[in-house]
Parts: structure tokens; sequence; C-alpha cells
């Protein structure tokens, strides 16, 4: 799969209306993306920020033993989170999904957290796609339509209230999963709020 689209940033005013489609405050929204993308949709190249995730590659290879073995042996799968850094660098990340795509597409792209969201491949129904392919094409067209995928993702996972709230630490749990207090998400988002509030 080629991961280049048109790439185009996402204007404030489309920002703010996600924001207010969700009914939460545009700085708690824009606290999200600052935490999870760095406050931007694509890497130097125009693709979509995006991290693959080995442990749920190995999940995903579930049915194919002879392609989990394949996946392990070359160190793109394992069972626990954490067992390995994250390569550096979004072009050592791409080459990882580019090796993962050549064993299994379908199971890559499911493994792999996309745009500004991070929205992982595997809730592309979550996010109103009929296939994760379809989830990756719109991250790669715009930062629009991964904040269309963002919104939608908080809205199907019941996270409005925590975000309208400023429950970072509910948010951050359901948003990033219960080893969320690991990265001190919840701490990150609180003072990207802060920051956004004040600036």
């Amino acid at each position: 799969m080629d991961f280049t689209g048109a790439a185009r940033k996402a204007t404030p005013e489309e920002i703010d209306q996600i924001a207010e489609d969700l009914k939460v405050e545009a700085a708690a929204f824009r606290a999200v993306i600052t935490v999870e993308a760095a406050g931007s949709g694509f890497d130097k190249a125009g693709r979509p920020k995006a991290l693959f995730e080995r442990h749920h590659f190995y999940k995903h290879l579930k049915d194919a033993p002879g392609l989990r073995s394949n996946a392990e042996a070359e160190g793109l799968a394992y069972p626990k989170w954490g067992t390995k850094p994250y390569p550096k660098g979004s072009d050592a990340v791409y080459a990882e999904i580019e090796r993962a795509c050549a064993i299994d597409e379908e199971a890559a792209l499911l493994s792999t957290s996309w745009g500004l969201g991070q929205i992982m491949g595997s809730n592309y129904k979550m996010v109103g796609c009929s296939s994760v392919q379809e989830m990756v094409s719109e991250a790669c067209e715009s930062e629009a339509g991964q904040l269309r995928q963002m919104g939608a993702f908080i809205k199907a996972a019941g996270l409005q209230d925590e975000l309208m709230n400023r429950n970072w630490a509910g948010f951050a749990r359901g948003y990033n999963g219960p080893a969320y207090a690991q990265n001190a998400y919840d701490v990150k988002l609180a003072q990207a709020y802060e920051k956004i509030s004040n600036g």
C-alpha cells in the first residue's frame, strides 16, 4: 500500500468544528492532538504519523501460525507490549510497517496507529470505515479526515464526558488503555491543556 496522499493540513476552523461536534472545549481537544501526534498528522515525507505495534501484529496473526513465526523471527511480533523499544523516527517506523505488510498487509495495517489521533487500524469500524484500507487512505489524504476519525472514535468509545470534564485520567484510560500511567498520558494531557489555555 502506498502511504502518501494529498497530505492536506487541517485549518484551525476544522479542528474547532470537531471539538464543537463533540461538545468539548477546543483547548481540551487540541491537547489530545498535541500529546498524540505532537500537533501534526503527517511526517516530513507527507505520510500519516504512524506507530506500528508489534504485540498487536502478534495478536492479528493468531490464525496464521506460519506467518506469525516469520514475523517473530524478523523481530516484528511478540506477545507482550514493551518487549523491545520502538524504532526512532518515522522512516524507521515505516520500514517496519512495510516489512510487516510483506508478511500480511491486513494484519500490519490493523496493528498500526494512524494520524493526529493515533487511532489503531483495528478500530476502523468505530471510526465509520468499511475497511482498514479505507481508514488509512483517508488518513493519507488530510488531517481533516484524521480529525473526523478521532472525533468518531471518541464518541464510539464513550469518552466525550471525560474530555468535556477534563477528566484526564479517565480519558487516558479509555483512549490509551489501562497502562496509560506508564507513559503519564494523563499528566501530559493536563500539561498540554494548561499550555494551550494560557497561550
